[in-house]
């Protein structure tokens, strides 16, 4: 492989134009001298991007197996366990994630995946436990201060914590749609629904086709009237 046969597709990818880049990379020909491996990888990132997660197990799957290079394999083997907990493929998802502990790579964003596949299993406290050991290794962890901060909303556990966590969320990414909703929602479970109606109106205009955000607001706006 060289640099120069694949790097206006890298360039591309770089620069977020996901579409482009993956006709790049599809339209190389087979004797392009580029690395299959190296190609597949691009491949499945782009898939991921643009949301196209069945193709892009097709390809991340290609580089896991062929193993050839470590951390891109274990990059990989971290997005197809995202892919398959957002597409309900849980027993999966669970498989790579442990196969990822075993390795000590990326910890933190590991045990914020296996919670997430909790909750979404309703194995609330599986889901608490793996949140917490998350923010033990990386206390800046994005998603376990906004999961865990949610979480316990949810469940009316320490609200006053939820709020600390969701407020710290907030700060880190204060255009995150994800993280305005769950810090309205925590202002919602703790009565306060003039801020809670805040928070939700700025999560709406960043996401306004997101239905969870709808329903909090929904909630919100009863309880107001």
């Amino acid at each position: 492989m060289t640099d120069d046969t694949i790097n206006p597709g890298i360039q591309l990818y770089k620069k977020r134009a996901y579409n482009d880049a993956l006709a790049f990379f599809l339209s190389l020909p087979s004797d392009s001298g580029a690395d299959k491996n190296e190609i597949a990888y691009y491949l499945g990132l782009c898939y991921s991007k643009l949301q196209r997660y069945d193709d892009a197990l097709l390809y991340l799957e290609q580089v896991v197996t062929s193993g050839t290079y470590l951390e891109r394999t274990l990059q990989c083997r971290f997005l197809l366990a995202v892919i398959y907990a957002i597409s309900g493929r849980k027993r999966l998802a669970d498989f790579e994630l442990n196969k990822l502990l075993e390795t000590g790579y990326m910890t933190s964003s590991v045990y914020a995946s296996i919670a997430y596949v909790a909750w979404e299993q309703s194995d609330t406290q599986k889901c608490l436990e793996y949140y917490e050991a998350s923010l033990r290794e990386d206390p800046e962890n994005l998603t376990s201060l906004n999961g865990l901060g949610y979480v316990l909303a949810c469940e009316e556990k320490d609200l006053t914590r939820a709020l600390s966590l969701c407020k710290r969320a907030v700060k880190a990414s204060p255009n995150s749609a994800a993280c305005l909703d769950s810090l309205g929602w925590v202002y919602y479970k703790m009565g306060l629904m003039n801020d809670a109606k805040h928070y939700l109106e700025e999560a709406e205009q960043i996401d306004t086709e997101n239905t969870t955000i709808a329903e909090h607001m929904k909630l919100v706006m009863e309880a107001i009237h």
